[in-house]
């Protein structure tokens, strides 16, 4: 349990919401595991129709908390981070997402298992792992190239820009950008919305949307073993090593 993950129900909607806003809501392993055994809660609750995923009024999320992560290192698919992938592709019922501020790594990924994204104005979003001498996640290697062509992917996988919410929408990673601060509202008016639609069809059709090609969990699982090897290896070291010394890698050792 985490007291940095908080689950309210109301009108048929469980709301997610990361809770850590002195860490901008840098994600620990106590987490995932609370928003994975969340959304699988939400999937045996009869009286659930809809979930949203949010963070704090002016962050969603910083991505990992790279303490944790380096003192618990994802190791496979079984580890806290890749469940609560699976119990996010996997969710029976929709899921909404509004996000505020930042929102790195698997704060922007995860988008990609969303039904519906609402961003506000101020979003920024990135993709670092490449920065992070790390491998990217949560199947991206293979849906950011066929949501918006390989060189828009690489561009964002290599080069790891920032960018805001206005080119998430049209790069294909959200429903709609809004104004800032109304990501939440937009959220919940459309999670109010989706409660009042026939249930069942409702739930075939996220899954008819959500029948990727198999290749998903083969890539899933190739991602799992490559970032569980990137971070044993020097290059992840000095990612970490120039954060802690607040200053930019050095890979022209490598």
């Amino acid at each position: 349990m985490s007291e940095h993950v908080t689950i309210e129900d109301n009108d048929r909607i469980r709301v997610i919401r990361m809770n850590r806003p002195e860490r901008k809501n840098a994600l620990t392993i106590a987490m995932y595991t609370r928003m994975a055994d969340a959304l699988r809660e939400a999937d045996a609750d009869p009286n659930i129709r809809c979930t949203v995923l949010a963070g704090t009024d002016d962050t969603f999320t910083a991505g990992n908390d790279l303490g944790d992560f380096v003192s618990n290192p994802p190791t496979d698919e079984t580890s806290p981070v890749f469940q609560f992938l699976l119990a996010l592709i996997d969710a029976k019922k929709p899921v909404v997402c509004a996000v505020e501020g930042l929102a790195i790594g698997i704060g922007t990924t995860l988008l990609l298992h969303c039904d519906l994204s609402y961003a506000g104005a101020g979003a920024r979003f990135k993709l670092p792992f490449v920065d992070l001498g790390a491998v990217p996640e949560a199947g991206s290697s293979l849906l950011l190239p066929s949501i918006m062509g390989t060189a828009r992917a690489a561009e964002l996988l290599m080069l790891c820009p920032f960018f805001d919410a206005a080119r998430a929408e049209s790069l294909g990673l959200l429903t709609r950008a809004v104004p800032a601060g109304e990501a939440f509202p937009t959220a919940m008016d459309a999670a109010r919305t989706l409660a009042t639609k026939a249930p069942a069809a409702l739930q075939r059709t996220r899954a008819l949307l959500h029948q990727h090609d198999p290749k998903l969990r083969e890539r899933l699982a190739l991602e799992a073993r490559w970032f569980a090897d990137c971070l044993k290896g020097p290059e992840f070291q000095e990612a970490v090593t120039a954060f802690n010394e607040r200053r930019p890698a050095d890979f022209s050792r490598f």
